[in-house]
């Protein structure tokens, strides 16, 4: 019998590329080997976001082309199951089966640990939606990779956390996601140790809001963030450790200190700030003021001076006056930040946001967007400038463009681009930047 073939395909942000990941080992032990055609896949498997406008129906355009895709392959006599996990699932699951007849199956972000079980009850005829949240802890019901499992890189992602309490106002999450759910100590180390394992040397812990993480360790108590990359740092072998995304509410002393004290842990903090305006702030319900923030960013920058800051805002919140706007520039300029995302706001059905009056014309939603980034791009441009003469430790990830090259990430996260014809992917090596372009440096091998 010829091995079956998954295609999957993942939108949105680093959660889903780790649930991804974890969906094609517990596949290959049903063996399943990943392909990158979908027209080769007896198994198709759409990996969804929900967090931004019109995300539904870029899932729904892509199930059309599938189902044509579909038909070609069952008038050739072959089979193809269509499947639809993440946040979209999680939030329209029903929706989904009665819209697009050609989906198989929908499986939501907090039960994909029942996949195998779901291709089962779909082989016997069944069109299957699990999308109810999962009582068992999925990732203890994961499989480990099997030891032959191919590596995935030097860099992994780590799921820690998942689901968030803050239900800021413009926030599908706590929706999609459910409430915050922390894995214990002991699982997270046990990952920890198999990547490893499988050649990986930096490790990125993942949560919707990972600062929030508190598990339980073996001894019994709740563990925070900081204890636990203590622990982590200390995996012979494990390099670098780097989490993301934090909310400023849960950016605790312990935190701070971690990045004081451990090497391993970069100098490099995603904390979204979303605007600089309070009244802002107060509407989003984010639970903290722009000074707050800043004296925050303060006390982290006292712990770990050259620590890079990157992160979100939204611009055309409902009620935004050009004042507001205003306030966030300033934030902009306050912090200084190394890299920043930045987004038009738009509804969410089923949101606070959604429902409150004053929406801010897409027009200058547009406008005051681009004046953003073009400041944003300006403390990117001096941030990686500044860089230029530094002394670095580099691991190396991927070959470059040209031969000889190698790109690796500095340790706030840009690409670097090094001559190392010596040096081989994994290994670290001293290296000095002497250049600094649009989106990444350029460093001589020492």
């Amino acid at each position: 019998m010829a091995p079956r073939k998954v295609f999957v395909k993942t939108y949105g942000c680093q959660m889903n590329v780790y649930d991804s990941e974890r969906m094609t080992d517990s596949l290959a032990r049903e063996g399943y080997t990943p392909t990158d055609r979908p027209d080769d896949a007896d198994l198709v498997l759409i990996n969804t976001c929900h967090i931004r406008e019109r995300a539904a129906e870029k899932v729904y355009s892509e199930l059309g082309r599938l189902r044509d895709m579909k038909a070609e392959r069952a008038a050739e006599g072959r089979t193809m199951a269509i499947g639809v996990a993440g946040c979209v699932a999680q939030a329209e699951g029903e929706e989904i089966v009665r819209r697009a007849p050609a989906v198989d199956f929908v499986i939501g972000p907090q039960t994909y640990h029942r996949l195998p079980q779901a291709l089962k009850r779909v082989s016997a005829g069944e069109r299957v939606v699990e999308t109810e949240y999962a009582v068992e802890d999925k990732f203890a019901h994961l499989p480990a990779p099997a030891k032959d499992a191919p590596k995935r890189g030097v860099s992994a992602f780590l799921t820690v956390q998942e689901g968030c309490d803050k239900f800021c106002t413009f926030c599908v999450v706590p929706y999609t996601r459910g409430s915050e759910v922390s894995r214990p100590v002991g699982q997270i180390v046990a990952e920890a140790e198999r990547l490893v394992e499988r050649g990986v040397r930096e490790i990125t812990l993942l949560g919707q809001n990972v600062n929030a993480w508190h598990g339980k360790g073996a001894d019994g108590r709740e563990w925070g963030l900081g204890e636990l990359c203590h622990r982590l740092a200390n995996i012979d072998g494990l390099e670098r450790i780097r989490y993301t995304t934090s909310h400023p509410r849960d950016m605790d002393d312990s935190l701070i200190a971690a990045h004081r004290d451990l090497p391993e842990l970069m100098p490099y903090l995603h904390l979204p700030v979303q605007s600089g305006s309070d009244r802002i702030l107060k509407a989003m319900n984010r639970h903290h003021t722009a000074r707050e923030y800043l004296d925050l960013i303060e006390r982290i920058r006292t712990a770990r001076p050259d620590i890079a800051m990157s992160g979100d805002f939204i611009v055309g919140f409902p009620g935004e006056s050009e004042a507001d706007f205003e306030a966030t520039l300033g934030m902009v300029d306050a912090v200084g930040y190394a890299s920043a995302f930045s987004f038009k706001y738009s509804t969410r059905p089923g949101t606070p946001g959604a429902e409150l009056a004053d929406q801010v014309p897409e027009a200058v939603k547009s406008e005051r967007l681009q004046r953003l980034q073009t400041k944003l791009a300006e403390h990117q441009r001096r941030f990686a400038e500044g860089c230029v003469g530094k002394r670095i430790d580099l691991l190396l990830e991927k070959p470059g463009r040209h031969e000889g090259q190698i790109v690796g990430r500095s340790p706030w996260l840009q690409p670097v681009v090094v001559e190392a014809r010596s040096s081989r992917i994994g290994d670290t090596i001293p290296v000095e930047i002497v250049r600094a372009v649009s989106n990444s440096l350029f460093a001589e091998a020492l």
